[in-house]
């Protein structure tokens, strides 16, 4: 099952504007949920899948099927990841992950559902927050389940590959970089260390991979629940963020996006506002009342 890379547009697109004044009301009505995409993380130096210098431009993220049945694609993953790693966990949260959490803290917001894996929402301060697709910070046996922490596995990587040396560019959304083959080829991958044995994957939900029903469920509760949803900076091309769009519309609920381009939800939106997403949620976040966190 290879990556979905684009989409093709139908229906009317949602009304495109720039001006805030209706996202200001519904969030200011309070119980709003915001879906957000890898859009909002690009201004904290990450960047997104389909955007003009998205990395699906260049790059085919790995596959839940290829990590599980090959070794070599397991050990090309982690030899990228490993150096991936490092910038995700440097990257800080922009203003726009900030203005999320102020509004979450003022209670404007019931709940905050993210497809991103960089947990820069929760380093802005947000509470609560449902991570759809997981974090890059953990990590999973596939053999015994056990979790652990990215920190340790990092440990464990440099420890077994002592001479790896290779310059991280390309930063991809996923926590990978691109790397030559002959790079990649003497990398040295670690067993799990409680069973000692299992295959080690990031924690998060693969290309090609569900994500887990209860997770979905939590996140169906919410939307039914909330007064407005609020996608930010996501293209909704796969289903895993759309099918909330589309669960919102059906119920009446109304879907106010924030981003560039369209996306595949424009159809079900009342409006997408085209601005940058740290200079429009500030704005929201100030019209409102809000304080943000200093950086």
């Amino acid at each position: 099952m290879r990556p979905t890379l684009s989409w093709t547009p139908t229906g009317q697109p949602a009304p495109r504007t720039t001006e805030l004044g209706e996202v200001v009301r519904k969030v200011g009505a309070g119980d709003v949920v915001v879906l957000s995409g890898a859009g909002l993380s690009t201004e904290s130096g990450i960047p997104d899948y389909r955007g003009n210098e998205g990395s699906l431009r260049r790059h085919t993220p790995m596959t839940y099927q290829e990590f599980v049945a090959d070794e070599e694609g397991r050990r090309r993953y982690w030899a990228r990841s490993h150096l991936g790693w490092r910038s995700i966990a440097r990257a800080r949260p922009n203003t726009g992950h900030r203005a999320v959490a102020a509004l979450r803290k003022h209670g404007y917001l019931s709940g905050i559902i993210t497809q991103n894996v960089d947990g820069l929402h929760q380093a802005a301060g947000a509470t609560d927050v449902i991570e759809l697709h997981g974090n890059l910070d953990r990590v999973v046996c596939l053999a015994c389940r056990r979790t652990s922490s990215r920190e340790i596995l990092d440990a464990r990587l440099r420890a077994a590959n002592p001479s790896f040396a290779a310059e991280a560019t390309r930063l991809n959304p996923d926590g990978d970089v691109d790397l030559p083959d002959d790079v990649v080829h003497g990398f040295r991958l670690v067993p799990c260390a409680d069973c000692e044995a299992g295959a080690l994957k990031p924690d998060v939900v693969f290309f090609g991979e569900n994500v887990p029903r209860p997770r979905v469920d939590e996140c169906r509760r919410l939307v039914d629940n909330a007064s407005a949803l609020l996608v930010l900076g996501s293209s909704l091309t796969v289903m895993s963020g759309l099918r909330f769009v589309r669960q919102a519309a059906r119920a009446g609920t109304p879907v106010l996006i924030v981003n560039h381009d369209r996306t595949r939800g424009d159809a079900h939106a009342l409006l997408r506002v085209d601005l940058p997403l740290g200079r429009a949620l500030t704005e929201i976040a100030k019209r409102l009342g809000c304080r943000l966190s200093t950086p």
